[in-house]
C-alpha cells in the first residue's frame, strides 16, 4: 500500500493537519456567544404574565357576557358552595313545570333583586311581595328566600314571593 503522503511535495502539511489547523483558527477568531440570561429571564416571564391575564381576562369576559346574557336561574344556579351558610337551599328553589310538562329548579340564593326578577320574567312567573329578612352571614340585597319553594311546584303564571337580606 502506497500512502498519499509520499505524493506531495516536501514542506506541505497533509490534509488531517491542514484540517486541524483551520479548526483551531476558527476556534480562535469566533467570539462566543453573548447571553443576557437576565434580560432572557424577564423577558419570558412577561410573556408568560401577559399570557396568563389574556387568558384570565378572556375568561373573565365570557363568563361576565354569559352572565348577563342569559341571566336566567338555569345559568345562573349557584353551586352550594357560592351559597349563603344561613340558607337552605329548598328555601331559595322554585320549582318550575314547563308546558311540556318537565320541571326545572330556579335556584335564587345569592342575586339581588334585578337578576331575580329576570329570572322570574323568563320563565315567566310574576313577582310577588318582596320582604326583608335578617340572616347571619348574607349578603344585603340578596335572595334569602322564595315563596312556593321546593318541593312546591309552580306554572307559568304564577306569582312568587321573594325575601331579601336587610343585611
Amino acid at each position: 500500500m502506497t500512502s498519499h503522503d509520499d505524493a506531495r511535495p516536501p514542506g506541505c502539511p497533509s490534509f488531517e493537519e491542514e484540517l486541524i489547523n483551520a479548526m483551531n483558527r476558527f476556534a480562535n477568531s469566533a467570539q462566543a456567544p453573548d447571553f443576557d440570561a437576565p434580560q432572557i429571564l424577564r423577558r419570558t416571564r412577561r410573556r408568560r404574565t401577559i399570557g396568563i391575564a389574556a387568558v384570565a381576562a378572556a375568561l373573565i369576559a365570557a363568563g361576565g357576557g354569559t352572565a348577563l346574557a342569559t341571566s336566567s336561574a338555569d345559568s345562573a344556579r349557584s353551586t352550594p358552595a357560592a351559597t349563603s351558610t344561613a340558607t337552605n337551599s329548598d328555601a331559595t328553589t322554585v320549582l318550575y313545570i314547563t308546558p311540556d310538562g318537565t320541571t326545572i329548579p330556579i335556584d335564587f340564593a345569592n342575586l339581588d333583586l334585578t337578576f331575580a326578577k329576570q329570572a322570574l320574567l323568563k320563565a315567566q312567573l310574576k313577582t310577588g311581595a318582596i320582604t326583608k329578612g335578617v340572616v347571619k352571614g348574607c349578603k344585603p340585597g340578596s335572595v334569602i328566600g322564595v315563596s312556593p319553594h321546593a318541593p312546591k311546584t309552580v306554572k307559568s303564571g304564577a306569582t312568587v314571593d321573594l325575601t331579601l337580606c336587610a343585611g
